[in-house]
């Protein structure tokens, strides 16, 4: 079973965990200024990159509360979590908390 560290809990088992989508998306300023396309570029269009990849996760059997992780989507390696609203850590940085298999 693949365990998750919440940054507010600590290691917990993946079945307590939703996915949430990419991390650090830039909401638009005005909404009612955007075209058609550019909105639908914004609700629709996500990275999805082969390796190291940031995504927001909701720890909804815990504490409820949403984070961000960096997630190798080939090995399904989880290198760091951290609370939202941070800016994300460097992974060779000491201090970053990392959960895997």
């Amino acid at each position: 079973m693949l365990i998750i560290t919440c940054p507010h809990c600590g290691p917990r088992p993946e079945l307590e965990f939703r996915y949430g989508g990419e991390a650090h998306i830039a909401r638009p300023a005005d909404p009612s200024t955007l075209t058609d396309e550019e909105w639908g570029a914004f609700l629709y269009q996500r990275a999805n990159p082969r390796g190291l990849h940031a995504e927001r996760w909701r720890h909804v059997a815990g504490c409820g509360r949403f984070f961000n992780a960096l997630r190798d989507t080939q090995s399904d390696f989880f290198a760091a979590t951290y609370p939202a609203g941070t800016p994300r850590p460097d992974t060779d940085a000491s201090g970053v908390k990392e959960s895997g298999r």
